[in-house]
């Protein structure tokens, strides 16, 4: 008989929607005729934590500890108790879009108790006495303003959290430290060795009480980040310590990308298995191992411990198709009690934790696979697949009618324009309505006839890599684009009426500051052209699978030996003969872009933004201009 299947969400990923990784696995079993349920645990946490007997708990914690160690913020929330206690549940009822009716006396900020985190809305001044958020919400936007008084509400209440009970609790990167770039297990060791702290002992209980419900024989945990592995080991801990029969297993994009040479024994106190890629096959190898069917020894893709060493058993087996995974399945996961939280007032910007959207891939892999940054070397990136139209659209049909929603994020590392187009073509044949978000290259394929087809069929936002805004570095890159055509693209989006988002990144290798304030000022030129609403910056890190990993030589830089240690192998240090400061670098780069984001600062030199002498521009100014209009 076949074992019956949990997959659990681990915390933290995000609150708004739940991870698609259990909800593809449990679509995929289903289909095969296997009994699979899924739980989302980092949900069920924070609705635990964040709620009227969760605040008793953590006013509990911090009432122990003595006066002149408390913070600030430890110590408003402790005065202000009875008035976080009152608003808690409500709040959080609101957030889920179950009591519409409180935006009222949210937005009129006499309900909630402020905290530090309301201090950031001084930033937004009206020096003629009226509204001084009204270029963000207007004269009607009761709710939308009352969404985000109550997310800074709940931020404020994370930051006593961490402050009073576990420092390293975040809403989605929590404790990423223990594992991100973690060569050594010993960190993460003594933390899971560490007396259990308010969290800890809630997140036990919530694992143990799944078990109970659903009497598992397999329990999957999914960790994508590093935030999610700390958690995941701890679901893991206390499922072996009430049920060691329960077989565990570990998989995900952070086993994917950092595990890959797993040599640590200690992990599979926890993990019977830790798998590597997409789960769906390795899944049916293990199953048949445990009902008998297959020997150890024909396991997928998949690390266990024996005789007290970690082995590698990868037999040969085909990849099942992507046309043949399945279609996603969110039942058993409580779409009513996520939470709409809106942080950020951009409008694009927003999309990340606004709002409940069905995840969907158009494709696995990623059709272009050659950026020297990127994993191409993996297959989550290497192995390019794509399923018909038809057959997508069948799951969105099918995605639609089980969740009601017809919100969907195309998570593909990049999706294919040419199947967007058939997508697009099959959703207006079948008059199917329907909004959909998802990641692209700026490639010379979106032209304004395609992006215009892609608003008609429910597109509302796009987002890419820009990457490093400089003609050589994207060159070096192997981004196949030029900024000339990524301003082209990105104005053909938003003239069809798409928000449009740009990953940036800074300390490329041989990216000197030169390169950095052109690149700030070709950014400044798109967001003043309107080509683009919102981005992010983030540091460059060199993995030992990408092009610059495998081949630091081509680019200028040579490794650094990566650190002795058997759990985490994936970023490596480089020196870049450069020398160039990145990290001060990326503090005006943030800052400069915050602000670019809420319509600030568009106009002054971009020297401006940097706390030391850096060069003027070498980039015209109507550069991004004349692209536009082909003078470029």
């Amino acid at each position: 008989m076949t074992p019956r299947v949990l997959s659990l969400i681990p915390p933290m990923t995000q609150l708004n929607t739940p991870y698609p990784s259990t909800a593809y696995l449990t679509g995929f079993l289903r289909s095969r005729g296997i009994a699979a349920v899924q739980e989302d645990l980092a949900l069920a946490l924070v609705l635990r934590l964040f709620s009227a007997p969760g605040l008793q708990a953590i006013r509990e914690v911090a009432e122990v500890l003595p006066v002149k160690h408390r913070t600030p913020r430890v110590a408003a929330f402790l005065a202000r108790f009875e008035d976080y206690r009152a608003s808690i549940d409500v709040a959080v009822a609101f957030l889920q879009g179950r009591d519409p009716s409180l935006a009222h006396r949210i937005a009129g900020r006499a309900f909630l108790p402020e905290g530090s985190r309301f201090a950031a809305l001084d930033v937004y001044v009206d020096e003629e006495g009226g509204d001084p958020l009204a270029w963000a919400f207007g004269a009607l936007g009761v709710t939308d303003r009352a969404r985000h008084f109550a997310t800074l509400y709940l931020d404020d209440i994370a930051d006593v959290l961490r402050e009073a009970v576990d420092p390293r609790f975040e809403f989605v990167r929590y404790a990423e430290s223990l594992a991100q770039s973690q060569a050594s297990f010993e960190p993460l060791a003594q933390a899971l060795a560490a007396p259990e702290n308010l969290i800890d002992a809630t997140l036990r209980e919530l694992a143990l009480a799944a078990v109970a419900r659903h009497a598992p024989e397999v329990v999957l945990l999914s960790a994508p980040f590093p935030g999610n592995v700390y958690g995941a080991f701890r679901i893991a801990q206390a499922i072996k310590a009430r049920h060691p029969e329960i077989v565990t297993v570990l998989g995900g994009g952070f086993v994917n990308t950092e595990l890959r040479e797993l040599a640590e024994p200690r992990v599979f106190d926890f993990f019977d298995h830790v798998m590597l890629d997409d789960g769906e096959r390795p899944l049916l190898a293990l199953l048949e191992h445990l009902r008998g069917e297959r020997p150890r020894q024909q396991l997928v893709r998949c690390f266990l411990r024996a005789d007290g060493a970690v082995q590698f058993i990868n037999a040969a087996a085909p990849e099942v198709p992507f046309a043949e995974a399945g279609t996603p399945t969110w039942d058993g996961l409580p779409l009513d009690r996520y939470l709409s939280l809106l942080d950020m007032l951009n409008p694009m910007h927003r999309l990340w934790s606004d709002a409940r959207w069905n995840k969907l891939t158009v494709a696995h892999g990623c059709y272009w696979k050659k950026c020297s940054f990127c994993d191409v070397s993996l297959d989550y990136i290497a192995r390019y697949e794509a399923a018909a139209a038809t057959t997508l659209v069948d799951r969105i049909e099918a995605i639609a009618a089980e969740t009601g929603q017809t919100g969907f994020h195309f998570v593909d590392e990049a999706a294919p324009p040419k199947a967007l187009k058939a997508v697009a073509d099959e959703l207006r044949k079948r008059g199917r309505a329907i909004s959909w978000w998802g990641n692209i290259r700026f490639e010379k394929s979106f032209t304004p006839d395609l992006c215009a087809d892609l608003a008609a069929s429910g597109c509302i936002a796009v987002s890419g890599g820009l990457e490093v805004a400089s003609d050589r570095l994207l060159k070096l890159m192997q981004k196949g684009v030029s900024v000339a055509q990524v301003a082209r693209v990105t104005h053909a989006f938003t003239e069809a009426g798409i928000l449009v988002h740009a990953y940036l990144m800074y300390g490329f290798p041989t990216q000197t500051v030169q390169d950095t304030v052109d690149a700030l000022e070709y950014v400044r030129q798109l967001f003043a052209a309107g080509c683009i609403q919102s981005g992010f910056f983030h540091r460059f890190t060199c993995s030992v699978h990408s092009p610059v990993g495998l081949q630091p030589e081509r680019y200028g830089v040579s490794l650094k030996p990566l650190p002795a240690g058997r759990f985490a192998r994936n970023d490596v240090g480089f020196i870049d003969p450069a020398g160039v400061d990145h990290d001060a670098l990326g503090r005006a780069l943030n800052k400069a872009l915050y602000n670019y984001m809420h319509g600030i600062g568009l106009e002054q030199d971009v020297r401006s933004w940097f706390g030391e002498r850096v060069p003027k521009t070498t980039v015209a100014r109507q550069f991004i201009a004349r692209a536009l209009t082909g003078r470029g």
